[in-house]
C-alpha cells in the first residue's frame, strides 16, 4: 500500500501549469527582476552585498523602519536594438524590493551604504556589549 501526503492545492497547481503551457505569457513590460544578495557576519558588523548591474545609484533606496532594512529600486530598460531578422532581450527589468529583519544588536543609527561597479554594499555595525546590555535597577 502506497501512502501519499494530502495536498489540497494539487489540482490548482495542475490547472495553473496546464494553463501556462497552453497560453504562454509574453515577457513584455516589467519582468521579475530579483537581485542576488549575499549576506555575511563579521566581528564588528553585518554585511549585505546586492548585485545590481545596470542600476544607477539614484535609482536605489535603502531605509530602515521598525528594525527591518529594505533595499528597493528599479532597473530601467535600455534602448532597444531591433535587427531586420533578429531581436532578443535576456536582461530582466523592473522594480525590486528586498527586506531583511535586523538582529537586536544592530546599530541602526550608523548604517552605511555604498555602490561600486554594480554592487551595493550595506554595512550594519554591531552594538558593543556595553551598549546592548541593559542593567535594571531594583526599586
Amino acid at each position: 500500500m502506497l501512502i501519499s501526503r494530502f495536498d489540497p492545492f494539487k489540482q490548482l497547481k495542475e490547472f495553473e501549469k496546464s494553463f501556462y503551457d497552453t497560453y504562454p505569457q509574453k515577457s513584455e513590460g516589467v519582468s521579475g527582476f530579483v537581485p542576488v544578495v549575499n549576506t555575511r557576519e563579521g566581528e564588528f558588523a553585518y554585511h549585505i552585498d546586492v548585485d545590481l548591474p545596470g542600476v544607477k545609484k539614484e535609482d536605489i533606496k535603502v531605509d530602515i523602519h521598525k528594525n527591518v532594512l529594505t533595499i528597493s529600486g528599479e532597473r530601467k530598460t535600455k534602448e532597444e536594438i531591433k535587427e531586420e531578422d533578429y531581436y532578443k532581450v535576456e536582461t530582466a527589468f523592473g522594480k525590486f524590493t528586498r527586506s531583511f529583519t535586523l538582529p537586536d544588536n544592530a546599530d541602526v543609527e550608523n548604517v552605511e551604504a555604498s555602490s561600486n561597479d554594480g554592487v551595493l554594499e550595506v554595512v550594519i555595525p554591531k552594538l558593543s556589549e556595553e551598549k546592548h546590555k541593559k542593567i535594571i535597577t531594583i526599586k
